[in-house]
């Protein structure tokens, strides 16, 4: 029996789109082939809990698999929403049909010097919706003339990639698992550096097939968490802890960064809360400006205090009078 996609992410058969993406990335991160290079186990769950994903994401997938089970493609394979219920010829599909498909794919072969040809997409785009009549002589798109409409793409694929932090900030190549025709095939991609979640990479003719040609495969990137370091735009973020020692009388401590591990000199009397900014060692912006780490100084003290440690502490607040909240007003 196959396995239930439900149950291989682990949500409820009413989960919205935002359990269902949330539940993903879990077990993306969990199961991913980069974590577990050793344990086909761990690589084989990846690819299932993609393969879940990749239907239980798209609407209309989700609907053939709780009506029909796992024999949901098989059942859509056979399946033409355009058909009437007379068995009449089926109309024209613009499911994965976009403005690039339209203007920009259409005019491949057309247009002067070999670029695409606005006109020409936009003539082609009405014979998709109209037929072999939407052409007609003169080059109007509306003129009485027949024409046979040319071969539609297939259509794109929309899948979603995962990445960790490092790899947005530096950029690296990515290898993914994709759910297509029937099968997972194992893909890869160079990502750039600085890129963002939301971010889109497109992979031509990577989508799938039809007369023709394939469709584009459309990656759309997230960007995982990092324990230590946030970004803000091309900007990095650090909360470094420190000792005391190292806050009253200074120090220089080492601080990894995208370009490598750099020394930091942290002035004496610092406290917790400065902010100390290392230029060019944020997020590499090919087009402009390196962003820069800001790093955000944190004293750190020991789970437990003995109590001659205590006592010099106590000599030190005596030595050493303060008002830290004296102009703390509401």
């Amino acid at each position: 029996m196959a396995e239930d996609l439900y149950q291989t992410l682990g949500v409820s058969r009413d989960a919205d789109k935002a359990e269902l993406t949330k539940a993903y990335r879990k077990l993306a991160r969990k199961y991913h082939p980069d974590m577990n290079p050793d344990n086909p186990d761990a690589q084989e769950k990846f690819k299932r809990v993609q393969e879940a994903y990749e239907v239980l994401n798209d609407e209309q997938k989700r609907a053939a698999y709780d009506r029909y089970g796992s024999d949901f493609e098989k059942i859509r394979g056979g399946w033409n929403p355009g058909a009437g219920g007379g068995g009449g010829a089926a109309g024209p599909s613009f499911d994965g049909l976009d403005l690039e498909q339209i203007f920009g794919a259409a005019g491949r072969g057309g247009g002067g010097g070999g670029q695409p040809g606005f006109e020409n997409g936009f003539n082609d785009f009405f014979e998709q919706i109209l037929g072999g009549g939407a052409r007609g002589g003169g080059g109007s798109p509306f003129g009485g003339g027949q024409r046979s409409a040319p071969p539609q793409r297939g259509q794109n694929i929309r899948h979603e990639l995962s990445v960790t932090f490092r790899t947005a900030v530096l950029g690296d190549k990515v290898e993914f698992y994709l759910a297509r025709g029937g099968k997972q095939e194992k893909l890869s991609v160079a990502i750039p550096p600085g890129v963002s979640s939301g971010s889109k990479i497109r992979l031509r003719e990577q989508g799938h097939p039809g007369p023709g040609g394939a469709g584009d495969l459309i990656l759309i990137i997230q960007v995982d968490d990092h324990p230590f370091y946030k970004r803000n735009g091309n900007h990095l973020e650090l909360k470094l802890p420190i000792t005391v020692a190292e806050a009253v009388l200074g120090a220089k401590v080492d601080v990894p960064t995208p370009a490598g591990t750099i020394t930091l000199s942290i002035p004496a009397g610092s406290s917790s809360g400065k902010r100390l900014r290392l230029k060019g060692q944020g997020v590499r912006n090919p087009k402009g400006t390196d962003g820069d780490l800001m790093v955000e100084l944190q004293i750190q003290l020991p789970e437990s205090i003995d109590d001659e440690s205590k006592k010099l502490i106590e000599q030190f607040d005596a030595a050493n009078p303060m008002q830290p909240r004296e102009s703390l007003k509401f």
